[in-house]
């Protein structure tokens, strides 16, 4: 049975989303930051006759997390989507939105891998973190002009304010290099929670690559961000990439699936999350 989620089943919510923290880090950053009593959020579960949730589904505006550990409710859910006439994605592991597909129509669907480090065994504990700094709203300007120079990276007009966002509500972090004034590299997370994070935006200015400098913000974020408890993920576009992840100790645990409506056309097949990790 679908039935829609108010505070008083938060613990039970958590609890449920706890055993993949990773997996599930959008929807418990969103829940963390936003709770149930928002008009541009809401969250559903799919109980058994003992109460024991089975599901979960999300909707952040126009955007659909669903989530389960076998199989999805993806009839009942289905029913709440396509009611909705500002649905714009449905997004999570593959093996969950596929079972979407004969109740919900897809025009486009964009796949891309990801990975999970759960510990720090692979990571350079004696890396230096001379110059190594963490940001704050004051070099935000700075860490914008870097990534407008990195071609692989799409830069949204929005983006300076969602950094912003980021560091205010200490919801993502930024680790980063300056050369005189100029930043020349830097790794972020994004959608941090109590139990984990995401990294993004690994890049180094285009003269100042393969001298490991992106590598080094990089490994230091990652031990910070262990050091509290919490998992990281990432996602990436190709399996050169994904050896480079490996190395520091990432393991992959399936395809994350983007999946947009037959309504939805050009520019407005965005995703919510951050430009994926080059």
């Amino acid at each position: 049975m679908v039935v829609k989620v108010n505070q008083t089943m938060h613990k039970k919510v958590m609890n449920y989303l706890s055993d993949e923290p990773a997996l599930n880090l959008f929807i418990i950053a969103d829940i963390e930051n936003f709770g149930y009593e928002t008009d541009f959020q809401e969250i559903w579960i799919d109980q058994d006759d003992a109460g024991e949730i089975k599901g979960i589904l999300l909707r952040y505006m126009g955007n659909y997390l669903p989530y389960a550990k076998g199989t999805i409710n993806a009839k009942g859910f289905s029913e709440i989507i396509n009611k909705d006439t500002t649905y714009e994605m449905l997004s999570g592991k593959k093996e969950i939105t596929e079972q979407f597909r004969p109740y919900v129509k897809f025009e486009r669907t964009k796949e891309t891998y990801f990975a999970e480090l759960k510990d720090d065994d692979l990571l350079n504990k004696n890396i230096s973190r001379e110059g190594i700094e963490q940001a704050g709203i004051q070099d935000v300007d700075s860490l914008i002009e870097l990534k407008q120079q990195i071609k692989e990276f799409t830069i949204r007009a929005t983006a300076r304010q969602s950094l912003e966002q980021a560091l205010k509500t200490k919801t993502g972090r930024t680790y980063f290099m300056k050369e005189g004034n100029i930043v020349v590299s830097c790794a972020s997370t994004t959608a941090e929670n109590s139990l984990s994070a995401m990294i993004v935006g690994v890049c180094s200015h285009p003269e100042k690559r393969n001298q490991g400098l992106a590598t080094r913000c990089m490994e230091a974020l990652c031990q910070d961000v262990l050091s509290e408890g919490k998992a990281l993920c990432l996602f990436y576009d190709n399996p050169k990439a994904g050896s480079i992840y490996k190395r520091l100790g990432f393991k992959d645990i399936g395809m994350w699936s983007m999946n947009f409506p037959v309504h939805m056309t050009g520019s407005e097949n965005d995703t919510k999350q951050e430009p994926l990790v080059k």
